[in-house]
C-alpha cells in the first residue's frame, strides 16, 4: 500500500488512527497489538505471502535477542554471547543475500567464468533491507546491553511499524520502543496530530508534485541512453540533475510522511534528511543525507572496523570498505558498488584535504563556502548518474556527454528529449509544445526545484522538529514554537488537495527497490 494512494489516505489511515486511540482507552497492550496487526496488513497489501516471511524473521530475531540478553544477565562467557550474535546476524544476512543477491551472484559468475547458470525466479520482498538492518541493530544493541525490552508485542511493532517498514528510516530499538511504555503515547494529542498532518502533507507534496515531475525529465534520458541514444550535453545535464532532484524529493518526501504519520500516533521517528544539497563538503553531505543509514554504517560497520583509531591509512581503508558495502546494500548491481566506492573516495579526499589545511594553516578563501558547496553538489550529481544508470556503459556515456559542449544552440541540443516531454504535456502544466517553449518550461521547473533545496527551510526547520525532539522528554510532549494558524491551514489544505488531485495510478517510492 502506498502513502500516495486513495485507499491509504481515505480508508486505512483513518481506521487505524481511530482504532488505536479507541482501543487505548481500554488497554494499551491491545492498542499496541492493533497497531502491529494493522502494520502487517499494510505490508500484506502488496503481497500477502511475504507476511509469513516478515513474521518468521521477527520471531527468529526476538528469540535470538532474548537468548543473547539471557546469556548476558547470567553473566555467561562473552564468547558464548558473541557466537550467538554472530549466528543470528549471519542468518539475517543469508536471508537478505538469498532474496537480494542470488541473481547478482549468478550473473556475475556467468560473466566472469563463462558459465550459463539460469537466473533464479526470486521476488524481492519490499523493505527487506530496512527490516533486516533494523533487526541486526537490535541484536547488537542487546549484546551491548543497550536494548533490554523483551516484550514480543512491542518488538513486533518495532519492526513492522507501518510508517517506517517499507523504506525506513533505519531505527534503533532505544529510539522507538520506550515510547510505547509511556501512557501519553496512547492519548490523542491534538498538537501532535496537527504537526504530524502538516509534515505528512509536505512529504506528500514533495513526492506527487515534485519528485514525479522530475521523473518525467530524468527517465527519458536514462532510458534513452540505455536504449542506444547518444545524449547531448543539455540532455545529459537535464537527466542527471532531474534524477538528483527526483531522488531527493522522493525519498525525503517519504521520510517526511513517515515522521508525520508517526507523530499522529505520538511516536517520534528520527530525522532522516537535513537539506543535504546545502552541504559544503561530502562529509557534511553524509551528515545530512539518509542520516539514519549513515549512523548505522558508522556505528555497526565503520567503528567496529577500527574507525579512525589506527592511523590515517587504516581510517581511509575503513571509509572505503564502509561505503562500498553501503553501496551494495542499496542494490544488487555493480553500479551501486561503484557509487559507494565513489563516495568512499570523495570522503577520503575530503578528510585528507582537511588534514592538509590544518597542517599548512591555509587561510579561508573569499567565497570559499559557495565554491565548496558547488563542488560538492556537482560531485553528488555525478555519483547519482552512476547510481541511476543500468550499466557502466550508460554511466560513462552520460557523464562524458555532460562535459562535451553542444554542437548547436540550446533548443537544438534539446531535440532528443522533445517527443518524450511533449507526450507528458499535461504533467508539465504548460500549454506550448514548441522546442523552445518546452525548454523554457523545463528551466522553470529546475529553477523551482533548486530554489526549494537551496533556498527554503526544510520541514524540521519550519516546524522546529529537531528542537521538539530534543526538548520533549516524554512521548506526546511538544515544543511550543509552532502554532497552527488559518494561513497555515489554508496552505496545508491547498497543498493536500493539489497532491491528491495529481495522484497517478502507480507511483511507488524509489527506495522501495532497495
Amino acid at each position: 500500500m502506498l502513502f500516495n494512494s486513495y485507499p491509504f489516505l481515505f480508508a486505512y489511515l483513518p481506521i487505524v488512527l481511530f482504532g488505536f486511540f479507541a482501543i487505548s482507552r481500554f488497554s494499551h497492550r491491545l492498542a499496541a497489538l492493533w497497531l502491529a496487526a494493522a502494520s502487517l496488513f499494510f505490508y500484506g497489501w502488496w503481497n500477502p505471502g511475504f507476511v509469513l516471511l516478515l513474521v518468521a524473521s521477527v520471531c527468529f530475531n526476538f528469540l535470538a535477542g532474548y537468548g543473547i540478553g539471557h546469556q548476558r544477565s547470567r553473566q555467561a562467557p562473552d564468547g558464548r554471547r558473541k557466537a550467538l550474535l554472530a549466528l543470528a546476524v549471519a542468518a539475517n544476512l543469508l536471508l537478505l543475500g538469498y532474496f537480494k543477491y542470488t541473481n547478482f551472484f549468478i550473473a556475475t559468475t556467468n560473466q566472469l567464468a563463462g558459465t550459463h547458470w539460469s537466473l533464479a525466479d526470486i521476488v524481492l520482498p519490499l523493505g527487506i533491507s530496512f527490516f533486516t538492518f533494523t533487526q541486526i541493530a537490535f541484536l547488537v544493541d542487546v549484546h551491548r546491553g543497550i536494548a533490554r525490552d523483551y516484550n514480543l508485542i512491542h518488538y513486533l511493532l518495532f519492526v513492522t511499524y507501518f510508517p517506517h517498514l517499507i523504506a525506513g528510516p533505519v531505527l534503533h530499538h532505544k529510539q522507538m520502543m520506550p515510547q510505547f511504555d509511556h501512557p501519553a503515547t496512547y492519548s490523542l494529542n491534538v498538537r501532535n496530530l496537527n504537526v504530524g498532518l502538516t509534515v505528512f502533507v509536505i512529504g506528500l507534496f514533495k513526492k506527487v508534485i515534485l519528485a514525479d515531475q522530475f521523473a518525467l525529465y530524468a527517465n527519458p534520458v536514462f532510458d534513452g541512453v540505455a536504449g542506444g541514444m547518444q545524449p547531448g550535453m543539455v540532455e545529459a545535464w537535464v537527466g542527471a540533475v532531474g534524477y538528483t532532484l527526483q531522488l531527493y524529493f522522493d525519498f525525503s518526501g517519504y521520510s517526511d510522511m513517515a515522521i508525520g504519520l508517526s507523530m499522529m500516533f505520538n511516536v517520534r521517528l528520527p530525522l532522516n534528511f537535513d537539506s543535504p544539497y546545502k552541504a559544503t563538503s561530502i562529509i557534511d553531505f553524509w551528515r545530512r543525507w539518509h542520516m539514519t543509514l549513515s549512523i548505522f554504517l558508522r556505528d555497526y560497520l565503520y567503528i567496529p572496523l577500527g574507525g579512525n583509531r589506527h592511523g590515517s591509512l587504516r581510517r581511509y581503508g575503513n571509509l572505503l570498505v564502509t561505503m562500498l558495502l553501503g553501496g551494495l546494500w542499496h542494490g544488487a548491481s555493480w553500479t551501486f558498488v561503484l557509487w559507494g566506492g565513489l563516495h568512499g573516495v570523495f570522503l577520503i579526499i575530503n578528510h585528507a584535504w582537511r588534514t592538509l589545511r590544518r597542517r599548512l594553516r591555509l587561510p579561508r578563501v573569499p567565497g570559499g563556502t559557495m565554491i565548496a558547496g558547488a563542488i560538492t553538489f556537482v560531485a553528488v550529481v555525478l555519483a547519482w548518474v552512476v547510481f541511476r544508470a543500468s550499466t557502466f556503459d550508460v554511466a560513462l556515456r552520460l557523464t562524458g556527454a555532460m562535459f562535451t559542449p553542444p554542437a548547436g544552440s540550446l533548443p537544438e541540443s534539446f531535440e532528443g528529449l522533445l517527443p518524450s516531454l511533449v507526450a507528458h504535456q499535461p504533467a508539465l502544466l504548460w500549454g506550448f509544445t514548441s522546442r523552445s517553449s518546452v525548454l523554457m518550461a523545463t528551466l522553470a521547473w529546475y529553477a523551482a526545484g533548486l530554489l526549494v533545496v537551496w533556498g527554503l527551510p526544510n520541514a524540521q526547520q519550519w516546524l522546529s522538529l529537531e528542537r521538539r525532539a530534543r526538548s520533549a522528554e516524554v512521548a506526546g510532549a511538544s515544543a511550543a514554537s509552532w502554532q497552527p494558524t488559518r494561513t497555515t491551514a489554508v496552505l496545508v489544505g491547498s497543498a493536500f488537495a493539489i497532491a491528491v488531485l495529481a495522484f497517478k495510478q502507480n507511483s511507488p517510492f524509489l527506495y522501495f527497490q532497495f
